[in-house]
């Protein structure tokens, strides 16, 4: 269903994104920032169902700017090879990664012709609540299971946007005495927990917990239907 193009970002640099377009004219657009994983058949994926549902999906390549063409998969080594990926993309200079994910938006918003939300997974959702903050163009954002979502820098942030967000109960990644803290801190954000662990929405994981991904699903469409008509 979806294709690679190539975005510029505001300082020059191009990267990849996976599009995936929907039969007939959008309703909306959708950008989906990746794991820490790459833009993987998972993040393809998660791109054709929303462009399925009738939205323009787009999938940008963030760890471009640390190395190109990352396809990784969930084994042990991938893990260690994405957390140190994330941790290079981290340390970028100035607007780092942002900015591609500005290009994203923008692309998203022109290609599509309305409005646009954002959906992350993991280090992307934490990308997506720095989104929903600090970039421009969006309506709505979606973060699963954010990591590092709710340290204190982050709950500090102010959404510009509605947020929904996504956590599971069982993450050891992140406590639940730090979801409370960012649900009390946001009132503002749809906060959904479900008895899962971290990567429960990916098929692809042995985290994978299908009936609180189903709910998360359901939830995430009717709030992009009701915030990006």
């Amino acid at each position: 269903m979806g294709q690679f193009i190539n975005l510029k970002s505001a300082d020059g640099f191009t990267l990849p994104a996976y599009v995936a377009q929907p039969e007939g004219k959008p309703k909306a657009a959708v950008v989906v920032v990746q794991e820490i994983f790459g833009v993987n058949s998972h993040i393809r994926a998660v791109a054709d169902r929303f462009a399925a549902q009738g939205y323009l999906a787009v999938a940008p390549a963030t760890f471009e700017r640390v190395k190109p063409g990352v396809d990784l998969g969930y084994l042990d080594a991938d893990m260690s090879a994405g957390f140190e990926l994330k941790t290079a993309v981290d340390a970028l200079p100035g607007a780092g990664v942002l900015q591609d994910i500005q290009a994203a938006i923008d692309h998203a918003a022109q290609a599509g012709g309305g409005k646009v939300g954002i959906v992350g997974f993991c280090w992307g959702g934490l990308m997506t609540w720095r989104a929903a903050c600090m970039l421009k163009g969006l309506s709505a954002a979606i973060a699963y299971y954010g990591g590092g979502i709710t340290a204190e820098e982050e709950i500090a942030r102010q959404p510009q946007c509605p947020v929904m967000a996504h956590f599971g109960d069982q993450d050891h990644w992140i406590p639940m005495e730090g979801i409370e803290a960012f649900t009390k801190a946001h009132p503002e954000v749809k906060v959904h927990v479900y008895p899962a662990n971290h990567g429960f929405n990916c098929d692809q994981r042995g985290s994978y917990n299908e009936a609180a991904a189903t709910l998360a699903r359901e939830r995430s469409l009717a709030f992009f239907a009701a915030q990006l008509a």
